[in-house]
């Protein structure tokens, strides 16, 4: 009786693992036969935010070697934002706020529609003296944002790809540097490979009304919703995501609309942004809403959105003299 019993319970094991190996095959061929089929852009179109479309005007390609960053911060501007640049320098994108922690900074500026000869003559020696941008020969519009993002990855992915994190933001964005290096330290290893993270808008459709500043036409992007993607203000990525989002944007259609086409790229990567909150979710820490200044709200905010160089400067000498009292 305990031969035929310990029989039993063999065949029982042995029939339960042969269906569940046949079940993970069918369920593994089954997801595999779903994901979409990545089609290529087509030239013409790929063209318009390919890399090797643009050439540099000015570049820091020997940045990133002399420093091994642990963030870079990736802020576009345009030719004539000298003073947005000036204050940036003067408050968060200084060098050496953080003992032991190397930030670098650089600011990626594309060329006006209209050639300003002085204006460029002035780019060209803030080049010289801070060492500190980039350009190169796509027209610096509104509509062409998503070619500078693109250029922005392109630019990691070549010369900087041994720092651990970049950040793209924005030159009115107030960043609380050291709650940032704090909160990406606190993240771990999980946070080094396939990460993103930034104010994350999931519920997005197109705006099909031609008169809206984010129009959209069905010829471009005919689904009803959008995958998420992450407020274009400021986000952070492990490094290697650049390398990856390039290599997404050859199946990607180009769209005017940066942050929603880099959720597109992340989409064919399979990678979903993480959301930066805190007290259960309650709390973004990426506030993209224009709050008032006052300081210990701030210091429990990585950014907040919304400030002219002259606010900036001031909000960022009475935050520096005392957040840590909060």
């Amino acid at each position: 009786m305990r031969k035929r019993s310990r029989y039993k319970l063999l065949t029982y094991f042995a029939g339960a693992g042969l269906i569940t190996f046949v079940v993970t095959l069918v369920l593994n061929n089954t997801i595999r036969l779903s994901m979409p089929k990545k089609t290529p852009t087509p030239k013409e179109l790929y063209d318009v935010i390919s890399p090797s479309t643009y050439r540099f005007i000015l570049n820091q390609p020997e940045l990133c070697l002399k420093k091994s960053p642990f963030l870079v911060l990736m802020i576009p501007v345009t030719l004539k934002d000298t003073e947005a640049r000036t204050a940036v320098r003067r408050t968060w994108g200084q060098y050496g706020l953080i003992p032991h922690v190397t930030i670098l900074h650089l600011f990626v500026v594309g060329q006006p529609a209209q050639s300003d000869p002085l204006l460029q003559e002035h780019l060209e020696k803030e080049s010289k003296e801070y060492g500190d941008i980039i350009q190169m020969d796509f027209v610096d519009s509104y509509h062409n944002l998503t070619i500078k993002t693109m250029m922005i990855m392109n630019w990691i992915a070549t010369f900087c790809q041994d720092a651990q994190y970049a950040m793209k933001i924005d030159a009115d964005i107030f960043l609380n540097v050291h709650y940032l290096v704090d909160y990406l330290h606190g993240q771990g290893e999980s946070s080094r490979k396939d990460y993103i993270t930034g104010s994350v808008i999931s519920d997005a459709s197109p705006h099909r009304d031609s008169f809206n500043k984010w129009y959209i036409s069905e010829d471009l992007y005919s689904d009803t919703w959008y995958p998420p993607y992450l407020s274009g203000a400021a986000y952070v990525f492990s490094t290697d995501l650049a390398r990856k989002i390039s290599w997404a944007s050859r199946f990607v259609r180009p769209i005017p609309l940066e942050d929603v086409y880099v959720g597109l790229c992340l989409h064919v990567l399979g990678v979903k942004p993480a959301y930066a909150t805190r007290f259960l979710g309650l709390r973004n820490l990426f506030e993209v809403r224009r709050l008032k200044y006052e300081r210990c709200t701030f210091a429990k905010c990585i950014i907040v959105n919304g400030f002219n160089p002259q606010n900036l400067l001031r909000i960022w000498h009475d935050f520096q003299k005392s957040y840590n009292t909060c």
